[in-house]
């Protein structure tokens, strides 16, 4: 277990480097498994998250060397079809594998994922949509068997307008027979570099960017080299960072013109100071934080849920009162319980909704890191603060974000980690 000792009231400055999307980067290497041969990955964060998922594919048969953040990973040799249980049960995306083991394999048998615990995550729209290509799946309790001896194009609808399940069926129909539909598929950015990824790889993807898909289905696809995008959640937790702080930062290695703009517009009207390049943003001071009528998370082109818990605390420094209504994950609001004992002044209303008045002084505190987002949130409450704050569980942080306390130091902060 690691614990952060931070410095509260901080000034930074300087220029940090955006890592390449968490997010992007999973669904790729989980589509490499459709190939024989060797695909190179540039822009691969350095983080918890992949190491897990890489060592699913290796204990699968994949040849794997990640270093620099570049990603050489060759799954010619994979001769399993079921990935190791306490593996998958570590890492929630390891969920995505199911698509390109199904497509490649014609069966797997996979337990329930882990990963944090931000609330109910069903499987049921992955596994519907497999039934609609031709699938079978068999549930033992917290076991899925699918199996489907030849996959179908065929149009589904989706029942949620669910990331995974989008980026699952995806790799499944690229190498299915005819052509699929998929209609309230998500469109999220790191959706799309999947599908940019998987037509460079040979397929034949269309509607990209849209909410309805159509893939022709191909009978191979030849490994490729592919540079994944940066992580626009880690361009918006430092964006939130400079700005809570009143500090000025540049942000370098993000393109601008692929992010979420809804993140920037939501940024602006609580009077967020930025300028935006094409692949750089300038954060200014800050000098007013405004509060927002209603900060309502949904999927793209919507705020996104990753940063819900990062913006709130910008909130307790606006003066009037902030609605968050996070509407995806019903546990993802349990982070402000740590704020108020730092002295927010908040109130949650119920599993999806919450109340916060600002402006207030936070103090510091000794508090808990529940899950990957809401430990980067208590990293900026606890620059924020005043006096010292210890963050515990921190070790959860590194599934997301790449060197973040080498990377706040360098901007000034006083932030160590002990184990």
């Amino acid at each position: 277990m690691s614990t952060l000792i931070i410095e509260g009231l901080a000034h930074l400055k300087g220029t940090v480097k955006i890592s390449g999307s968490k997010n992007a980067a999973l669904p790729i290497i989980a589509a490499t498994v459709l190939v024989k041969g060797e695909c190179v990955l540039t822009n691969v964060p350095d983080i918890t998250d992949i190491h897990d998922m890489l060592s699913i594919l290796k204990s699968l048969g994949a040849h794997v060397d990640f270093k620099n953040n570049t990603l050489k990973i060759d799954t010619t040799a994979i001769n399993g079809k079921n990935p190791d249980e306490s593996l998958v049960r570590k890492i929630r995306a390891s969920i995505l594998l199911v698509g390109p083991l199904l497509a490649r394999n014609k069966k797997v048998r996979v337990p329930a994922p882990g990963g944090c615990y931000i609330g109910n995550r069903p499987l049921d729209a992955h596994f519907d949509a497999f039934r609609d290509m031709g699938a079978t799946v068999i549930e033992d309790g917290e076991i899925y068997h699918i199996e489907a001896p030849k996959l179908k194009g065929t149009t589904i609808t989706l029942w949620e307008m669910s990331v995974t399940a989008t980026e699952n069926l995806l790799m499944a129909a690229c190498l299915a027979k005819g052509t699929t539909i998929l209609r309230l598929a998500s469109c999220e950015p790191h959706v799309q570099d999947l599908c940019h990824f998987l037509n460079k790889m040979g397929a034949r993807i269309s509607g990209i960017g849209t909410s309805i898909l159509t893939i022709e289905g191909v009978n191979t696809l030849k490994p490729t080299n592919y540079k994944v995008i940066s992580d626009e959640i880690e361009a918006g937790t430092y964006m939130i960072l400079a700005a809570a702080t009143n500090s000025e930062l540049t942000l370098e290695n993000i393109e601008t013109d692929r992010m979420d703009y809804t993140i920037f517009s939501k940024f602006r009207e609580a009077n967020m100071n930025f300028e935006l390049e094409k692949n750089s943003i300038h954060m200014k001071k800050s000098l007013r934080i405004k509060p927002i009528k209603k900060l309502w998370t949904a999927p793209s082109p919507h705020f996104p849920s990753d940063l819900q818990a990062p913006f709130a605390v910008l909130m307790t420094m606006a003066e009037g009162s902030s609605l968050i209504h996070e509407t995806m994950y019903e546990g993802r609001l349990n982070y402000l319980k740590e704020l108020m004992a730092m002295g927010a002044n908040a109130s949650i209303l119920d599993p999806h909704r919450a109340v916060i008045i600002g402006p207030t002084d936070l103090q510091g505190k000794r508090i808990e890191s529940l899950d990957l987002r809401a430990g980067a949130t208590l990293i900026i409450a606890a620059l924020i603060a005043e006096g010292r704050s210890e963050i515990i569980n921190a070790e959860i942080i590194d599934r997301g974000y790449e060197n973040i306390i080498e990377k706040l130091q360098g901007l000034g902060a006083k932030i160590k980690r002990e184990e």
